[in-house]
């Protein structure tokens, strides 16, 4: 039987991102976006209804992310889901977490009118626009 664990998300960072580095000085990132959906009451009312996920982002695209977002823009996350498991050390419990691990992040406008948002692609590798259109891009790294 063939398997797909694949995951497309659009939605708004809920929090600043939170830059790291593994012992071997692999950048890691955590996010938090919220993805909203459209309810209908069944009377004509609609409201949105929000899901918050976890992602993770690795590499240059963690860098590029963690220099270039802020909560509240929006992105475009590409990538799997992950099952983390482990042991509360309070309660001896054992805890699991579904979150997503991005393969590809896109930037998009933050609504102050920029055409075109920096662009992060690749879990290794990454790209980004200036973030402001004055800027000459020089300290940009793609």
């Amino acid at each position: 039987m063939a398997n797909l664990n694949k995951v497309l998300l659009l939605g708004n960072l809920t929090r600043d991102i939170e830059l790291r580095h593994t012992p071997k000085g692999t950048a890691v990132a955590d996010m938090g976006l919220a993805v909203n959906r459209r309810v209908s009451d069944g009377n004509g009312n609609w409201t949105d209804e929000a899901t918050f996920v976890d992602v993770t982002v690795w590499g240059r695209t963690a860098e590029n992310a963690a220099k270039y977002l802020s909560k509240g823009r929006g992105v475009f996350v590409e990538g799997r889901l992950s099952l983390e498991t482990w042991e509360d050390k309070q309660s001896g419990q054992k805890r699991t977490k579904l979150k997503v691990v991005a393969e590809q992040v896109q930037f998009l406008p933050d609504g102050k009118g920029r055409d075109r948002p920096p662009e992060a692609s690749g879990a290794g590798a990454g790209s980004a626009a200036p973030a402001d259109p004055e800027d000459d891009g020089d300290d940009i790294p793609f």
